[in-house]
């Protein structure tokens, strides 16, 4: 048979000499039962024959599906969101899903703007990062999976971290184990014998960041003679070198500063090198993700580890497994402590 472009259900009936709906059933895999294992062999070799394509398009506006989900982001330009986007989407390509970006305000108070018309026609699913589940806004129908955002979405009780009261929305969670990570930071800085330790926060309304500053605080205050400053910042290196300096300019300077990013970290650097102090004899500085920058800077940050691209990984499969009705239970991936050259006991006398 001579085709001219590409070829239809209709010619593959016809290379067949079986009927449209034959074809439609062979080749969506709901034949057993209702067409012979012989005619369904012919209707695959001739679909075969033909170099025939079953239009996925048309097939997923029949089942009501786009066999696309939506990954909210805070920002496209911190690098830690690239390795979520590859994880989850290296598993939604093994199912068949594409996987859509959009990013959502850091200073978001409200329910996020959809980049849809219809949002519940253009999606089948949400993967929601770092972000509280209230501002999920018009997509509160859509299944969703939220990633490091914390237990506020799954717990009717409180996050001791956070200190705040939380709603029971029923919305599975995969998270990263950030106040553990926080705490093994803590607890290498306090064996290293530091005890006046400067925390460099991120200025930015996350369970993430609460989480960090609730563990270090409670970690610092276990200790005796522990003392804990903190100073707030953007997440950016301009901002982070100020709020650094602030520490570092004040009384009982900390020998000591832990960063909520590693980018901040950076910062930290050139607030303590514009002040003649070096890193890490007179002054140990942590960071916390391990991007590539942790390597690049000098000395290597010590940091925790996130396993960015496996929480889009695990997200991805929770999500799947909802809208495949099942009940995806809560995820907590742990961190790794990640000890380099920027952190060293305190110098003597300083402690």
């Amino acid at each position: 048979m001579s085709l001219v472009g590409r070829p239809t259900s209709k010619d593959v009936a016809h290379e067949a000499g079986v009927s449209q709906s034959t074809v439609s059933l062979v080749l969506g895999g709901k034949w057993r039962g209702r067409v012979s294992p012989a005619t369904a062999h012919s209707v695959r070799g001739a679909a075969e024959r033909l170099g025939y394509r079953p239009n996925q398009a048309a097939r997923n506006l029949r089942l009501g599906t786009t066999r696309t989900v939506l990954l909210m982001v805070p920002t496209l330009t911190a690098p830690f969101f690239g390795p979520v986007y590859t994880g989850a989407a290296r598993v939604a390509a093994r199912h068949g899903f594409g996987v859509v970006v959009s990013t959502w305000p850091d200073d978001a108070a409200g329910p996020a703007d959809s980049p849809f018309a219809a949002p519940d026609e253009a999606i089948d699913g949400i993967l929601a990062s770092s972000m509280a589940v209230e501002t999920l806004g018009r997509f509160r129908e859509t299944p969703a999976v939220m990633l490091d955002s914390g237990p506020a979405a799954r717990s009717g009780g409180s996050v001791a971290a956070a200190g705040v009261p939380t709603v029971d929305f029923g919305v599975p969670t995969v998270d990263f184990g950030v106040a553990d990570g926080m705490r093994a930071i803590a607890g290498h800085l306090t064996g290293l014998g530091h005890r006046r330790i400067g925390h460099v926060a991120a200025a930015v309304d996350q369970w993430t960041f609460h989480a960090r500053a609730g563990a270090l605080a409670a970690a610092v205050a276990a200790l005796p003679g522990g003392r804990l400053t903190r100073s707030t910042c953007a997440i950016d290196v301009t901002s982070a070198k100020e709020a650094a300096g602030r520490l570092l300019d004040g009384p009982d300077r900390p020998t000591a500063l832990v960063c909520d990013d590693d980018l901040i970290a950076a910062g930290a650097y050139k607030a303590a090198r514009a002040r003649g102090l070096d890193v890490p004899s007179d002054l140990s500085v942590t960071g916390f993700d391990d991007v590539l920058l942790a390597i690049a800077l000098e000395p290597e940050l010590t940091t925790v580890r996130l396993p960015a691209e496996e929480l889009g990984a695990q997200g991805m499969t929770a999500l799947l497994d909802l809208l495949a009705g099942g009940r995806p239970a809560p995820r907590v991936l742990p961190g790794e402590l990640i000890v380099r050259d920027s952190t060293a006991a305190p110098a003597a006398g300083t402690g």
